[in-house]
């Protein structure tokens, strides 16, 4: 067995499945795996080298040869925070690219299901992330927010807000990930990566939104009614998790 050993980011994946295709060992014969992992005896080991244009011949090949809508589903699925998403992600290309676009509805397939499990996943915790997202203003005028998704979000959610916000200058920062995607006004947005100490910095400032956040918190308390409170009710809508990122738990 030969097993390619890939970072996680998605172009890393991409090459992955590059290497492993273009090695003619055959599909059986060769395993994805992200780094860091326990090594196996009798297997050879694989350093996948990510590199643009490999990872681009990817995603050219699944455009044209199936359709944007399953390129769609196979980059929703790896951002997923499966460990073995690069893995699931190749056995699902091989079906798919022997199939056609017939394989999405294929579910008894379990390298098809398994992918479709991960996009249907990803999509609900992204829904999640859009609704509950808040923004505070810096002593500069800029919007800050930050989010710490299980699935790799950044880049998705980021598009979102480069359409509600576009005329303003923002940072959203992945706290898990430690990196932000940048926008600036009527422009675009771009993801960085830096010291989180610098991000750390920036969040200390004291600034008038402050003022704004007590009124909002005061607000959100005074409409709530005692006697009907639920709080297994209001986990299930709004899980423990997003709540140390909303201005109204602070």
């Amino acid at each position: 067995m030969t097993v390619f050993v890939c970072g996680e980011e998605v172009e890393d994946i991409w090459c992955g499945i590059y290497d492993a295709w273009m090695s003619r060992l055959g599909h059986k014969n060769v395993r994805l795996e992200p780094q860091g992992r326990d090594r196996e005896l009798f297997c050879e080991y694989r350093q996948v080298v990510t590199d643009m244009e490999k990872a681009q011949k990817v995603i050219d090949s699944i455009r044209q040869k199936l359709s944007e809508e399953l390129y769609e589903t196979a980059y929703r699925a790896a951002l997923s925070e499966d460990p073995d998403r690069a893995d699931k992600l190749y056995r699902f290309l091989i079906y798919a690219f022997a199939m056609g676009v017939k394989v999405a509805d294929c579910l008894q397939i379990p390298a098809v299901f398994q992918v479709f499990q991960m996009v249907r996943y990803l999509s609900r915790e992204y829904t999640h992330i859009i609704e509950f997202t808040r923004f505070s203003q810096m002593e500069e005028g800029v919007l800050f927010g930050r989010i710490e998704p299980r699935n790799d979000l950044l880049a998705l959610v980021s598009l979102h807000f480069s359409d509600r916000l576009s005329g303003e200058n923002w940072i959203l920062y992945d706290c898990k990930r430690e990196k932000a995607a940048v926008h600036q006004a009527d422009r675009g947005w771009a993801i960085v990566r830096t010291d989180s100490s610098w991000w750390q910095e920036r969040l200390n400032k004291k600034t008038d939104e402050e003022c704004y956040e007590d009124l909002w918190k005061t607000f959100h308390q005074s409409i709530a009614i005692a006697q009907r409170t639920n709080l297994k009710c209001q986990q299930n809508m709004l899980p423990l998790r997003f709540r140390p990122y909303m201005t109204e738990f602070l």
